[in-house]
């Protein structure tokens, strides 16, 4: 395709993808969407199939591509663990494979790149709150390895060719994030929580419901992905919320929130769950100025509208 386009997102479908491209849209920004159609949903972006300005291709990235493109976000990997380990071989495939392609792109455009690198680095992590320069605590023979490792070694790839071709790097470690636009067969807690509750379904917690999280909410996460695709900053980022609750208290907001009757119901807990996730943000206040503004309890109504209105029970 020789048309130009300022923005490439990979993984346009997906819930980060979506609101992302919503925003560079709203800015007036050109964008193109390339997705495998895995596991994103085609639904997000119907209502812009006449906006000029926008462009998709059903594109896989284990497969090069040429485009022209002045920016790649490159967001393509199935991010939940109930997705992620279906295929674990394809998704170390996807994220190592994908990012060289992306890298390969961006090095024939010129292009700045930005990772949407995880949390997940970390892996079990033995400080609270994690910050960058903590190497994380992984494991390689865990089911969670494949994203745990392929996001580690996504991040070193991104490294090289910065080194090698003096490529724009840009590389985020996102934390927990939540709102308009999941998917209710997202399988992450805020998504199972919410479906389950407005369907007076067992709120299912795994483990004891002590273990913590900390939820950011979309629409400031895509504020701080556009912060760091502009910045001349290069080293990894903490992007997330570092307001910290159990996932037994965030069971019972939801059930208050949603004027559900659900019971809350303990299963085991999955081999190698992190038993406490929250992000230092110290780098980000610093070098982007910013932090996240929307509170958990005001995101979960928002999230919780979207969700009702998925399910038709407005």
């Amino acid at each position: 395709m020789s048309k130009y386009f300022k923005n490439l997102v990979t993984g346009g479908l997906g819930f980060l993808g979506t609101n992302l491209i919503n925003n560079l849209l709203n800015s007036g920004e050109t964008v193109l969407c390339i997705d495998n159609c895995s596991t994103g949903e085609i639904e997000n972006i119907k209502k812009d199939w006449n906006n000029k300005s926008f462009h998709f291709i059903k594109h896989d990235v284990l497969d090069p591509i040429y485009l022209n493109v002045e920016r790649i976000w490159h967001l393509a990997c199935p991010a939940s663990p109930l997705h992620y380990q279906l295929d674990p071989i394809n998704t170390a495939r996807t994220i190592f494979i994908g990012t060289e392609n992306m890298l390969q792109l961006a090095k024939k455009c010129n292009a700045r790149i930005l990772l949407a690198s995880s949390s997940e680095v970390y892996g079990n992590p033995t400080i609270h709150p994690q910050h960058e320069d903590y190497t994380g605590n992984v494991k390689t023979n865990s089911k969670r390895s494949c994203y745990e490792l392929g996001k580690r070694f996504a991040e070193s790839l991104c490294f090289d060719y910065q080194r090698m071709y003096n490529l724009e790097i840009k590389i985020a470690r996102i934390f927990n994030t939540y709102g308009p636009e999941m998917s209710i067969k997202d399988g992450r807690v805020v998504s199972n929580f919410i479906s389950q509750a407005l369907k007076n379904e067992p709120l299912t917690i795994y483990g004891d419901g002590k273990q913590t999280r900390s939820f950011c909410f979309v629409e400031d996460l895509i504020e701080a992905l556009i912060r760091t695709m502009e910045c001349e900053y290069s080293n990894p980022i903490n992007l997330g919320n570092p307001f910290e609750i159990s996932i037994l208290n965030l069971a019972k907001m939801v059930k208050e929130k949603t004027s559900s009757d659900s019971q809350i119901i303990f299963n085991p807990l999955p081999e190698d769950d992190p038993l406490r996730r929250c992000p230092n943000i110290t780098k980000a206040q610093k070098v982007l100025k910013w932090e996240p503004n929307i509170s958990l309890d005001k995101g979960l109504e928002l999230t919780i509208n979207h969700f009702k209105n998925k399910l038709n029970l407005n």
